[in-house]
């Protein structure tokens, strides 16, 4: 397995443990990546072995009504760009007014939904122009599954390079549309990986990163990044804290700005406001300290 898939393969049985798929539903979907009942079988006794942290993910009773950025959220546009070798791209495009700057925004395993064009148009909402490029553009784009563990195994077979190089497609068309406006990237979960994996591709356009819960390559090297990067974690994430020390490490040694912000209280995947491990404090202060980074070095 690549590490992608793995990482995929392991959420899966993280979401068994935490009750959140049922055995067979997870098997189903562990079945559409590859693994055999054996393997598979294997990976969920293991992820229900380690599965010892608890945490109270609820909403607070004070937390605001909508979900962070939404009351001022801009619509999207969906919008076809020219890609790697002249492959057509899909995306959602939100334009903001006057824009003080744009970010590429990075989506989960499960490919362009709508709470992902939601926070795109968050972020114009903010003044930041927002494109979110859709992963499966070249299998026919999100839309094309009706099965979402379907559209996730399709993702986890897509050659990380290929997913690189469509980001950066999309810095490129994100460039043309806020031209000479400073350049950010958010991304969530498998998303937040590729938002690492795309700062440890060379040197880019991106002035300021944020990516949120997402697993550090292995041996990643950010040294010709110059991007500004806010990381930022769960407490009860075990398994994607475990990528954290090398994370730090790899930014410490980049000499660029960097800070990291532990949500308490909160799981994987605490912004996404459709899951079931939504937490409505921690993604209010995630989203204020997003907003704060790239006021900071985007403008």
């Amino acid at each position: 397995m690549t590490p992608l898939q793995r990482y995929i393969a392991e959420e899966i049985a993280a979401d068994h443990a935490d009750g959140l798929l049922p055995r067979r539903e997870a098997l189903r979907r562990l079945g559409l990546l590859g693994l055999g009942v054996t393997a598979a079988t294997a990976l969920l006794a293991a992820c229900a072995s380690n599965d010892t942290a608890t945490t109270d993910s609820a909403p607070s009773p004070t937390a605001p009504p909508t979900p962070p950025g939404s009351a001022a959220a801009l619509p999207t546009t969906a919008i076809t760009f020219a890609g790697p070798g002249a492959a057509p791209l899909q995306a959602a495009w939100a334009a903001a007014p006057q824009p003080r700057g744009g970010v590429l925004v990075v989506h989960e395993n499960k490919g362009l939904t709508d709470h992902i064009r939601s926070v795109a148009g968050r972020f114009a909402g903010a003044g930041y122009s927002a494109l979110a490029v859709d992963l499966l553009s070249a299998r026919g784009g999100t839309a094309a599954f009706t099965d979402p563990a379907a559209a996730t195994a399709e993702l986890s077979r897509i050659p990380q390079e290929q997913l690189v190089a469509d980001l950066r497609a999309g810095l490129d068309e994100l460039q043309r549309r806020v031209e000479g406006k400073k350049l950010g990237a958010t991304g969530f979960c498998f998303g937040g990986g590729l938002t690492w994996l795309l700062l440890a591709s060379g040197p880019s356009p991106l002035a300021a990163a944020t990516p949120f819960y997402g697993p550090f390559p292995d041996n990643g090297d950010l040294s010709a990044s110059k991007a500004a990067v806010l990381g930022v974690y769960a407490a009860a994430d075990a398994r994607v804290n475990a990528s954290r020390p090398a994370a730090e490490a790899a930014l410490a040694r980049s000499g660029a700005p960097h800070q990291i912000f532990t949500a308490p209280d909160a799981d994987h995947a605490f912004f996404n406001d459709t899951g079931q491990r939504y937490n409505a404090t921690a993604a209010t202060e995630a989203w204020r300290r997003v907003l704060d980074w790239y006021g900071t070095y985007l403008g």
